[in-house]
Parts: structure tokens; sequence; C-alpha cells
């Protein structure tokens, strides 16, 4: 539950409130017992240290790969790419065959 600041108009003492968001504000001062009550901004113990806060950390377009993803690019490298397709691959002729059909050549 957060902790909200609250300074009272008339006496001008600060105080503190633990109390839901859906809360109806207080109104009355805790010491004199009139107010109204001012709604103070403090300072939150909160504090971001370190990298990848802000924009500048995270947009870094040469980032190193991690270990995973060396591994995973290194396993499909090994893979022979023949092997691998052998079946899906449509018959083709081989380099040996003679590229010349038999009626296109004159007796001698």
């Amino acid at each position: 539950m957060p902790i909200y600041e609250f300074r009272c108009q008339h006496c001008g003492k600060e105080m503190d409130f633990w109390m839901k968001l859906a809360d109806p504000l207080p109104t009355v001062c805790k010491f004199c017992e009139q107010g109204p009550l001012t709604k103070l901004i403090s300072q939150t113990s909160f504090v971001l240290k370190g990298t990848g806060w802000y924009e500048t950390d995270f947009k870094n377009p040469k980032k190193p790969a991690s270990k995973a993803e060396k591994k995973a690019s290194d396993a499909k490298a090994d893979v022979d790419p023949v092997v691998a397709g052998a079946d899906c691959v449509p018959d083709m002729p081989t380099a040996a065959a003679d590229p010349t059909p038999e009626t296109s050549k004159k007796p001698a």
C-alpha cells in the first residue's frame, strides 16, 4: 500500500497516510483537527542503478549473440544440406550426363 504525504494549510505540519489509490483523500489534519490538507509530491526510495534503464542502453545494434544463439547457429551449420533435404530435392541430371540429345548428333 502506498504512503502519501500531506501538509496542513492551517498549522503547516506534514503527515503520512497509508492508503489505497481508491481511498478518499483526507481532509482533516490529525494534529490540529482542521484543514484543508494539500497532497505533497515526495521523493521515492526507488532508484534505477546500472545499465539498461535508458534508451541508449538497449538500442545497441551490434549486440553480441548469447551462448544459446551461438549454439543454435552452430548446430544449423553442422547439418549437411544434401542429406537433410535429400527426400525433397527433385531429380536433376548429373554433371556427367551428355547435355546434347542423340538426335542432334550428326553421323561421321
